[in-house]
């Protein structure tokens, strides 16, 4: 088969689209044809060596695909050859923790394209049981924008920030890949939304997302346009996907008890922080990180009922993942990219 594999960390030129051997499936997996893989920016992480110290060169990076099923392991069952199918972006690899909830808190669990090889290729091998059928309708490359973003997005937005309906959410980055995603479930559960963008080019797409409010954050003073918004009583939920100097902003516009969900960094990994938000408002600073099963199922049936729709920016052959991957890096994106391994 055909992959854009990496040898080393490094710049967009690190890939190599070459022949390597088709993995096939074991006792209880199945063998995936990719059709379409989307990329993450935590991809490029990956690659630049910004994550682990380590991997297992040569490297597929990739959590996200959309595919049909194209061999059964032994002792499966539920799938058929040809079925149209979505992986889950992250699971156990160790068959004893199958059942720890969170997945994430297991020792064994990993991403596709960090401890396992990632959806970069033209197939894949996945566990029968972390692999959903495809019920959506959607074209694969409108599905392969929707896994890692829309599970973890589910796990943000709805777990861990605790949205309900009737709430007022601030999204920080609406226009990015994880923003749009985390726009449109907080108006599947039935919250007001407002977002941030850093430029009006942006403002037509969040505009489509649903978005009640759109701030411009180089023009415009984000808390108090959040305050104005509210009556004066802050956000009940905050989505931070910035991190770095934003999260005080996000802490700033969060309402007395409210919750800022710690999303994302690409402002960057530290921030100075005033803790008097805590101690005299009360308010609540959470992580989120990966998902469960039944994070994806529920976000994949709000797709099915139209609630929620793939923000795909543009499409790219396999051997051009090096010029996807400097897209997303350089922010010139509004939604995912994604790679088609049979282009």
């Amino acid at each position: 088969m055909k992959a854009a594999r990496i040898h080393q960390f490094g710049g967009f030129d690190v890939f190599q689209y070459e022949d390597t051997e088709t993995p096939t499936a074991g006792p209880g997996e199945v063998l995936v044809k990719v059709l379409a893989s989307g990329i993450n920016r935590f991809d490029h992480y990956i690659r630049e060596g910004g994550v682990t110290p380590e991997l297992a060169f040569p490297h597929i990076l990739g959590a996200d695909a959309a595919g049909e099923v194209a061999e059964l392991g032994e002792g499966v069952t539920g799938h058929s050859v040809g079925d149209r199918v979505i992986p889950m972006p992250g699971f156990p690899t160790n068959e004893d923790d199958y059942g720890t909830f969170p997945a994430a808190t297991s020792a064994s669990f990993t991403l596709p394209g960090l401890g396992i090889p990632g959806t970069y290729a033209q197939y894949i091998t996945v566990p029968a049981r972390f692999l959903l059928k495809d019920k959506t309708g959607l074209s694969p490359e409108e599905v392969a924008t929707l896994p890692m973003g829309l599970a973890t997005g589910v796990r943000a937005v709805k777990v861990v920030g605790g949205v309900k309906e009737g709430d007022y959410v601030l999204v920080q980055a609406g226009a990015s890949s994880s923003g749009s995603m985390h726009i449109q479930i907080a108006k599947a559960l039935g919250a007001k939304v407002a977002t941030t963008i850093r430029n009006e080019e942006k403002r037509a797409r969040v505009e489509l997302l649903g978005a009640d409010l759109i701030i411009n954050s180089t023009t415009e003073d984000v808390v108090a346009r959040v305050q104005e918004w509210t009556g004066g009583s802050g956000a009940d939920v905050v989505i931070d996907n910035v991190g770095g100097d934003v999260l005080q902003q996000s802490i700033d516009a969060a309402r007395p008890l409210g919750v800022i969900v710690a999303f994302g960094f690409t402002a960057g990994t530290e921030s100075t922080i005033n803790i008097q938000n805590f101690f005299f408002m009360q308010k609540e600073l959470r992580g989120a990180m990966a998902a469960d099963l039944q994070d994806l199922e529920w976000g994949l049936e709000q797709v099915r009922q139209g609630k929620i729709n793939p923000v795909l920016d543009s499409t790219h052959p396999l051997q051009d993942a090096g010029k996807a991957h400097q897209l997303v890096a350089e922010n010139r994106v509004t939604g995912t990219v994604v790679l088609l391994p049979w282009a």
